[in-house]
């Protein structure tokens, strides 16, 4: 690591804050109010109508309690829908009228910027090349040198830890000794992702006036690079500028689906978002460029009081980030059609279950968050459509249970026509079901026009169209779309509901590392996880027919993708499947027909340094067998880790004692746990009398003597 530079990083309180800086660029944002106005007023509209042909749907006869109750709850799940149309529509709008073109390089950059990519167990080869690749992309637009580049490593598997600091050494090797490429390993991962940026703002950070965040999954191109940092520059408000990430690199099905949907729906909704947005916009912790200085004094995330799942550190930081920098008057907005930005997705329905249950943890703890002092009303309304983004869910199925109910009692309950208020007429809880069957249709409607909107965008946009496979195809593989969301809908319902009431008794999510390849999942994983959703699905099946079998028809969609459950997460994770489509030209994106220049240099730095691998070696033994890479391990260590005097951990007691029993290095590697090597590892006592250790050749060879 290059000589620290400190700057100190505040915790932020949720109770006071102080008076925020006055924009350099003040006045009204017309536009963005303009924007604002037609995006949730056409909302509102569509909203008001949907909630007077629901009253009129169950108003015939009288309202009662369960009806007022689905009443409630259709206007709650319906208003999410019809903001999302509307900005979407918005969207549309505004790309084919209003969007600007992309900026040229700039000529020069007069400020630092580093580019860091926190990394958590992941595999070695994937980040380096990666990073290797976005560095010479960057360099070839000649203002490389305006760039610094950090690994900052979080990981805690002893194996991991070796190969990555292999895969450094024999970068910097490749890159020569002017390439400012560094690492940096933090031996605890104290609060996750969001305490390695801060780990690094507080020890770096006063050294560059901006940095770019990446995930372990990203990839940048340098022109994307460089025109974010020209950008910070020419604008001294901005506090956060984040980009539009399109999602790359998937073969399974399931995540052939994500990825295509993301490229054909994606560009419509995120300029309806910038629209309305504006300069209050929000953060999604990548692919964007943070003014450090302002980051540091204003985004340090307090501890919630209270134990996870609603305590403890901050999960979802970068919402938090986002609302801490416009309350001290920086403005945060999206390049939405800046392009060269990309990611990756979880290969299978199971693998997003895992990354949704910690990103529906984080967005629960926002909770505690939405009342803070001195937030703009902008920073507000993202915290609560992240919150409604898992509430919908259990939403969702409480509608369909009082639906149920509501059937059930119209079904089996004898009515009372007669009621002891004095009426002329008799009451008669029955519905309309011709105003039902049409507001149903206006539903299906309203949820399906954005996916229309990105399909019409797209159609009209040449490069897109062609690189989708030409509009024919592009029309099919958006129909197949609508119908796997169909099928995928009720079982994230559940499993969304779950994740909910999960946290609500109090159950605490781990961090595991997010799965990157397409390798399938066991099959009994996927009965496992699933099983629970067929039962589900069988019951409502049996249900239905008892209670009436027009109910069966009404649900048979989620009733058929619950029982199908199994299947659906099976196929879907296949990839097999997934390149059976793309070989038939469905479901495929401009990106993947002409892949991004950094995604085809990264394969190649892949291919070149021996290729990807399922799991790293053992650790240790790679260290104890190349001199070279023990001299760096060491020569990386900081001055004050190691064991301290006076302060015994159980591992490193444990590691000493298996280290002085020990008779050679291979009996030692079979005793050692893998917190005793993460022990080892970080500490040079420990490390020395490990490589001091006779091999079993070497003694026998010996004996021999």
């Amino acid at each position: 690591m290059p000589p620290e530079a400190a700057l100190a990083m505040p915790v932020q309180s949720l109770r006071r804050y102080d008076a925020p800086r006055r924009p350099l660029r003040g006045g009204i944002d017309v536009k963005t109010w303009l924007a604002r106005l037609l995006i949730f007023g056409g909302g509102l509209a569509i909203t008001l109508y949907g909630a007077s042909e629901m009253y009129g749907v169950v108003s015939i006869g009288g309202v009662t309690p369960l009806e007022w109750a689905l009443l409630v709850l259709f206007v709650a799940n319906f208003s999410w829908i019809a903001l999302a149309c509307a900005s979407s529509f918005f969207g549309l709008l505004w790309m084919v009228f209003l969007a600007p073109k992309t900026p040229p390089l700039p000529a020069k950059l007069n400020a630092k910027t580093a580019v860091v990519m926190p990394i958590y167990n992941e595999t070695p080869a994937r980040v380096f090349a990666a990073v290797q690749a976005i560095y010479e992309d960057v360099q070839a637009t000649g203002l490389g040198s305006a760039f610094d580049w950090f690994f900052l490593s979080d990981t805690t598997n002893p194996d991991i830890f070796v190969a990555e600091e292999h895969a450094f050494v024999l970068m910097r090797e490749r890159l020569g000794p002017d390439a400012r490429i560094y690492y940096r390993h933090r031996p605890k991962n104290t609060a996750r992702k969001a305490g390695n940026i801060a780990d690094f703002v507080t020890r770096w950070g006063a050294a560059y006036d901006h940095m770019v965040v990446l995930d372990a999954d990203s990839f940048m191109l340098g022109h994307a690079i460089v025109t974010l940092a020209a950008a910070m520059e020419a604008d001294p408000d901005a506090g956060i500028i984040q980009t539009l990430p399109l999602i790359i690199n998937r073969n399974t099905l399931f995540a052939r689906v994500q990825q295509f949907a993301a490229r054909i729906y994606g560009p419509v909704i995120a300029a309806g978002l910038s629209a309305w947005m504006g300069r209050d916009g929000n953060y999604w912790g990548h692919n964007a460029i943070i003014r450090t200085k302002a980051f540091a004094a204003h985004c340090g995330l307090p501890h919630l009081q209270g134990r996870p799942p609603f305590g403890g550190h901050v999960l979802s930081h970068d919402f938090v980030e986002a609302a801490f920098m416009r309350r001290a008057g920086y403005t945060v907005y999206m390049l939405p059609v800046l392009g060269g930005s990309y990611e990756e997705s979880p290969p299978s329905l199971i693998d997003l279950s895992a990354r949704d249950r910690r990103w529906c943890q984080g967005n629960l703890q926002h909770l505690r968050i939405l009342p803070a002092r001195g937030l703009k009303l902008a920073s507000r309304q993202h915290f609560a459509t992240g919150i409604f983004a898992y509430l919908a869910s259990p939403l969702w199925m409480l509608q369909l249970i009082v639906g149920m109910v509501l059937v059930l009692q119209a079904s089996y309950i004898r009515p009372e026509y007669f009621t002891n208020d004095f009426t002329i007429f008799p009451a008669f809880p029955r519905f309309d079901a011709e105003r039902s069957l049409k507001l149903f249709a206006f539903t299906m409607v309203i949820l399906l026009l954005p996916k229309f909107f990105g399909l019409l965008l797209s159609l009209i946009q040449g490069e897109t169209r062609r690189g989708s496979g030409g509009a024919i195809r592009l029309i099919l593989s958006t129909l197949f779309e609508v119908v796997m969301s169909a099928l995928l809908a009720p079982v994230m319902m559940l499993i969304q509901t779950g994740h909910v009431v999960h946290f609500l008794f109090g159950f605490d999510t781990g961090w595991d590392p997010q799965r990157r390849d397409d390798g399938s999942i066991p099959f009994m994983a996927i009965v496992r996880r699933h099983r629970s959703h067929v039962v589900m699905g069988f019951l409502t099946l049996i249900s239905g027919l008892l209670i009436s079998p027009s109910l069966v028809v009404w649900m048979s969609p989620t009733i058929a993708s619950l029982i199908l459950a199994i299947f659906i997460s099976w196929a879907t994770g296949q990839l097999s499947i997934g390149m059976a489509f793309r070989r038939i030209g469905l479901l495929t994106t401009p990106e993947e027909r002409a892949k991004p220049s950094v995604v085809l240099r990264a394969n190649e730095i892949i291919e070149e340094t021996g290729g990807l691998r399922d799991e790293a070696d053992d650790g240790l033994a790679v260290l104890y067998a190349d001199p070279h890479l023990q001299a760096a391990h060491l020569a990386f260590m900081p001055r004050d880790w190691g064991h301290k005097r006076g302060h015994m951990v159980p591992e490193w007691a444990l590691a000493q004692s298996k280290l002085q029993e020990a008779q050679t290095i291979e009996e030692v590697l079979t005793w050692l746990m893998p917190k005793e090597r993460m022990a080892i590892l970080n500490d040079g006592g420990l490390l020395q009398t490990l490589f001091a250790l006779p091999s079993t050749q070497a003694q026998s060879q010996r004996a021999a003597e």
